[in-house]
């Protein structure tokens, strides 16, 4: 039974395989995930829905988790809604839970750290091909993991951010910054308070390059004091990364 109150504030924890989204965020003529959880959502209520995430993932960029909140007027069964949101979606959005909060509450500053995860395969495997990045070339894991921990020295990282973005600082503070190696599969784990756009991507496609022996271990410092994306390495594809966890101080 659906009751009418005041404007009440929901948390949904969801996951997706971005493959077949342009992102996150809503934009024109392109399919994105903030779109089909906003359509399916208001059909559901039968008023309209507008989900405010806790970040965005660029096109082709899954998440392991994300969450994002929505207003109503109305107070439903969470765990019914839940089941009836997933039946509607697509197979690539998974809905793990709708939490009521309190109506200051925000999805996106309310958040206090964000993890994201890249994974490279070093020999062809046909099972995980679309969620991680073929790469065949010998690494220096070693090195890697030495410039990998140097980020957590600095707070500015305009040389892996895309250029021309909305954003008044590109200050962020990175809490952790690991290559770890199982078998043939390497994974970059990143931790920061926030995160700029590309940046993640821009930081592996260095630390490759690092791996390469292409960029020394100073030049790496060097780059990120340069404060120009120029200056950093390429962009790794997106289909090996996730955005595997948020936290919040009540949740």
């Amino acid at each position: 039974m659906r009751q009418i109150n005041s404007i009440l504030r929901y948390f949904i924890e969801f996951s997706y395989n971005g493959t077949n989204y342009h992102g996150w965020q809503i934009q024109p003529n392109a399919i994105t995930v903030q779109e089909i959880l906003n359509k399916n959502l208001s059909l559901l209520l039968k008023e309209e829905i507008y989900t405010i995430g806790a970040g965005r993932t660029d096109t082709g960029v899954h998440a392991k988790q994300m969450y994002a909140h929505f207003d109503s007027s109305s107070t439903f069964d969470l765990q019914l809604l839940a089941h009836k949101l997933n039946a509607l979606l697509p197979k690539d959005v998974a809905i793990h839970k709708i939490i009521a909060v309190s109506t200051d509450a925000h999805a996106r500053f309310d958040a206090t750290s964000r993890t994201y995860q890249y994974h490279i395969h070093t020999q062809k495997n046909v099972f995980n091909k679309d969620l991680s990045w073929q790469y065949l070339y010998p690494l220096d894991i070693f090195k890697m993991n030495q410039a990998a921990q140097l980020l957590l020295n600095f707070t500015d990282f305009q040389c892996f951010s895309k250029v021309h973005t909305d954003v008044n600082t590109f200050n962020c503070k990175i809490t952790h910054a690991q290559w770890t190696v199982k078998n043939q599969e390497l994974t970059f784990t990143i931790t920061a308070d926030r995160f700029l756009r590309n940046m993640v991507r821009a930081i592996v496609g260095t630390l490759v390059n690092v791996g390469l022996n292409k960029v020394s271990i100073p030049e790496f410092v060097s780059i990120i004091e340069s404060k120009n994306r120029n200056k950093a390495g390429f962009s790794v594809p997106a289909h090996g990364l996730f955005l595997t966890e948020i936290t919040y101080p009540y949740l």
